[in-house]
C-alpha cells in the first residue's frame, strides 16, 4: 500500500461536464509560479536502464520541479533486485552509482562476476532529492493493459494502490475500464488523481474513434518522445495533434470537457544519446500555479493552466474577455510563429484561425468558435529530435468563449 499522499483535498467540480472552460480564465494571483515537470518516467523498476536516484537527479540538475516516475505496473515498494546487465555501459553506470551514493547506500552482491543490486524504493529515495518549492516526486504508474496484441497504456498520477490491468472485450472496454478504476480510487480516497492516455500511435494502438468513445479522460500525450510512437502519424493514419482537435469536437457535441494535451517523455534509456532510443528531456509540461504541492499541480492541470513544450519557453499566456494572448520567452537565434486553431460551431473539423510570427499574438475567440487552442512553431530544431521533427514546439491548451 502506497503512504504517501498529498494533504490538498480534490475538487470534485471538476468532473462537472460543461464546467470547465481552461486556460487561464480567472484572475492570475502575483504568487503564481511556473513549475515544469515530467509526467511520463520509466527506471530499473521495469523496463528503464538506470536507478531511480541516478534518473531523479538529472531531472532535479536539469531545473525540473516534479517528476512522476510512471514504471509498466509496479510501484517501487517491497524488495526488488535486479541483475546487472554485462555490457560495459551498464557496469559503468553501475560504478557511478556506487561513486556517487555510496558503498553503505547501495546494496548489492557478487557472484562469478554477475552483481545484483536491491532497488530503493520510493520512500527510501524521495528523502534525497524533495525540497520545498524546488522539486518533488509524484507517486505514479503506467497501467499497461492491451487487446488483441494491441499495447493501451494510461499513466495514473499520484498513485495511491497500484492498479491492476483491467483488461476487457475490446479497446474501448479496456481503456474505459482503466480510467474507471482510477477515478473510483480517487473517489475512494478522496486524494487528487489523474489519469492520462499513453502515446495512442505506438503500434496504432488507439484510434482517434476509439479515444471519442471514452469518457471521465481529460488529458493524452500530444507529444511522446519515444522514438517509436509516431506522434506525426503517416500517409494514413493521424498524427497526435490532429487526433486531438477531432477528438474534442466529439466530446463537446457529447457535453464532455475538453481534452488536454500532454508533453512527455516516456523515458527508458539513460546511458546513450540517439535518435533510435527513448532518452530523457524531450518533452514536458509547465503548470502554473501558487506552490509546489501535488494537489495544486493536479488542480492546475485540470483546469488547463499549463502548456506543452518541447523546447519553447513561454513568458505568459492568458484567455481574459475572450481574448487568447501568448507570449514567448525568446531564445538568442530563434524566431517563432504563433498559431491558433479551432474549430467553429456547426463545422466538423479544426482549421488555421489567425497565425503571427514573433514573440507574442493574441486572438479573439468569437461566440461562434466552438474552441480554440493555441500552437507555437520555434525555428531552432529541438536538442535531440525524433521522427524528423525539425522544430521546438509549444502547445496551449484549448479553450471556449464564455
Amino acid at each position: 500500500m502506497i503512504t504517501i499522499s498529498s494533504p490538498i483535498r480534490f475538487c470534485f467540480f471538476l468532473l462537472l461536464s460543461g464546467m470547465i472552460t481552461s486556460c487561464t480564465d480567472q484572475p492570475q494571483s502575483h504568487d503564481v509560479k511556473w513549475y515544469k515537470g515530467n509526467l511520463h518516467t520509466h527506471s530499473y523498476w521495469s523496463d528503464g536502464d538506470d536507478f531511480p536516484e541516478r534518473i531523479m537527479g538529472w531531472y532535479k540538475e536539469q531545473g525540473y520541479h516534479f517528476v512522476a516516475l510512471s514504471d509498466h505496473n509496479i510501484f517501487a515498494e517491497g524488495e526488488k533486485w535486479i541483475t546487472l546487465r554485462e555490457d560495459s555501459i551498464y557496469q559503468k553506470g553501475f560504478e557511478d552509482y556506487v561513486a556517487e551514493y555510496g558503498e553503505d547506500w547501495v546494496e548489492y552482491e557478487e557472484d562469478n562476476g554477475t552483481k545484483r543490486v536491491r532497488l530503493k524504493t520510493f520512500e527510501e529515495y524521495v528523502p534525497l532529492f524533495e525540497e520545498k518549492e524546488r522539486f518533488i516526486m509524484i507517486p505514479s504508474e503506467e497501467i499497461s493493459d492491451g487487446f488483441e496484441g494491441k499495447p493501451l497504456h494510461l499513466n495514473v498520477t499520484n498513485l495511491q494502490k497500484i492498479i491492476e490491468p483491467q483488461r476487457g472485450e475490446s479497446v474501448v472496454d479496456v481503456l474505459q475500464r482503466n480510467i474507471n478504476a482510477v477515478l473510483e480510487q480517487r473517489r475512494e480516497t478522496g486524494e487528487p488523481m489523474m489519469v492520462h492516455i499513453n502515446h495512442p500511435n505506438f503500434r496504432w494502438a488507439i484510434t482517434m474513434e476509439d479515444m471519442m468513445k471514452l469518457k471521465g479522460e481529460r488529458f493524452f500525450e500530444v507529444f511522446n518522445g519515444h522514438p517509436q510512437v509516431h506522434n506525426l502519424g503517416d500517409a494514413e493514419r493521424p498524427g497526435t495533434e490532429e487526433m486531438w482537435d477531432f477528438i474534442n469536437i466529439a466530446y463537446l457535441e457529447k457535453g464532455q470537457p475538453l481534452l488536454f494535451g500532454l508533453a512527455t517523455d516516456d523515458s527508458h534509456n539513460y546511458h546513450v544519446t540517439s535518435s533510435q532510443l527513448s532518452n530523457a528531456g524531450r518533452g514536458w509540461v509547465v503548470v502554473r500555479t501558487d506552490s509546489l504541492e501535488i494537489g495544486k499541480l493536479i488542480d492546475a492541470l485540470e483546469e488547463g493552466e499549463f502548456y506543452a513544450s518541447t523546447g519553447v519557453e513561454l513568458e505568459d499566456f492568458s484567455f481574459k474577455a475572450n481574448r487568447f494572448a501568448v507570449e514567448v520567452a525568446p531564445q538568442t537565434g530563434a524566431t517563432y510563429t504563433i498559431s491558433f486553431i479551432g474549430c467553429r460551431k456547426g463545422e466538423k473539423e479544426a482549421k488555421l484561425l489567425h497565425e503571427e510570427q514573433g514573440t507574442s499574438a493574441s486572438f479573439e475567440v468569437g461566440k461562434d468558435m466552438l474552441f480554440v487552442r493555441a500552437k507555437v512553431v520555434s525555428s531552432l530544431p529541438p536538442d535531440n529530435p525524433i521522427e524528423n521533427m525539425s522544430s521546438q514546439m509549444a502547445w496551449l491548451q484549448p479553450v471556449r468563449p464564455e
